[in-house]
C-alpha cells in the first residue's frame, strides 16, 4: 500500500485505478495495459486464462465493459481449458481465437521462445489493434496461460505502436513476476521447470523486439506485413 507520505508511482496510480474499477482481481496476472503513450486506461487490458473465473469475477468483466476477449493459447490448451466467461456465453464480448502457436510445441530455453513468439505474433498483435480501432471492440482483454510470455510480446507491440516508452513498456512486462509470484534467477540444475513458473526478465522482451526490428525495421512495418492497412496504422494514433 502506497503511504500518504510518499509519491505515488504509476504502478501505485494503476493499483489505485483497478481498486476504484473493481477489476477481477482473482483472475491471475489481471491488470490495465493503457496509460501510456497515447493508449488510454480502461480499452486495453491483459490477463492469465479465465478457464476458472469465480461469478464475482464475471460479474467484474461485465463491469468494465468488456467487448473483446483475444485469447492467445494454442488449440489443446484451449480445448483443455476453454475460458469460463459469461460476459461470452451471455454476449456481452466476443471472443477471438488468435493463437501465437497452434500446438503446444515451443522451445523451452526463453532465449530461444521469445524471438520465436515475435515472429509468430503478428497476426494477434493486428487482430487486437482493429478491435481497439473498431467502434464496438473496445474494451479488449488479451491473455494466454500466464498472461506473461505470449501476452507480454502481443501487448508490448501495441503498446510500442501507440508510443509508449521502452521504460513503461518494460515495467509493465516485468509486472508479471511480482503478480505470479515468481522469484527471478536460473532454475536448479537439472530440474524440469514449466513456462509458467519461469520468471520474465528485461533481455526476454528485448530480444523479441530486436527479432521485429532486424527483419521488419519498425513495429510500424511489423504489423502491416501482417496485414494492418495503410488506414489503420494512421488512425490508430489519434484514436485511443
Amino acid at each position: 500500500m502506497t503511504s500518504i507520505d510518499e509519491p505515488m508511482t504509476e504502478s501505485g496510480r494503476m493499483r489505485e485505478w483497478e481498486r476504484e474499477r473493481k477489476v477481477p482481481l482473482g483472475v491471475r496476472n489481471f491488470r490495465d495495459a493503457g496509460g501510456m503513450g497515447t493508449l488510454s486506461t480502461g480499452v486495453l487490458f491483459r490477463s492469465a486464462a479465465l478457464h476458472a473465473l469465480a461469478p464475482e469475477d464475471e460479474g467484474a468483466l461485465r463491469r468494465l465493459g468488456l467487448r473483446t476477449i483475444v485469447d492467445l493459447r494454442s488449440n489443446p490448451e484451449v480445448a483443455e481449458r476453454p475460458d469460463a466467461v459469461e460476459v461470452v456465453r451471455g454476449g456481452y464480448a466476443r471472443y477471438l481465437h488468435v493463437p501465437v502457436f497452434e500446438e503446444r510445441r515451443w522451445p523451452a530455453d526463453q532465449r530461444e521462445l521469445y524471438p520465436l513468439m515475435a515472429e509468430r505474433a503478428g497476426k494477434a498483435a493486428v487482430a487486437v489493434v482493429r478491435q481497439l480501432l473498431a467502434g464496438d471492440g473496445a474494451p479488449v482483454l488479451v491473455h494466454c496461460a500466464s498472461g506473461k510470455d505470449r501476452t507480454g510480446v502481443v501487448v508490448a507491440v501495441v503498446q510500442t505502436l501507440m508510443g509508449a516508452s521502452e521504460g513503461e513498456i518494460l515495467q509493465d512486462f516485468l509486472r508479471s513476476n511480482a503478480e505470479l509470484g515468481l522469484v527471478a534467477g536460473p532454475p536448479a540444475a537439472g530440474a524440469t521447470v514449466a513456462h509458467g513458473s519461469l520468471p520474465v526478465a528485461a533481455a526476454h522482451l528485448e530480444r523479441a523486439m530486436l527479432w521485429i526490428r532486424s527483419h521488419h525495421g519498425s513495429v510500424h512495418r511489423y504489423l502491416v506485413a501482417h496485414g494492418l492497412d495503410a488506414s489503420e496504422l494512421s488512425a490508430v494514433r489519434g484514436t485511443l
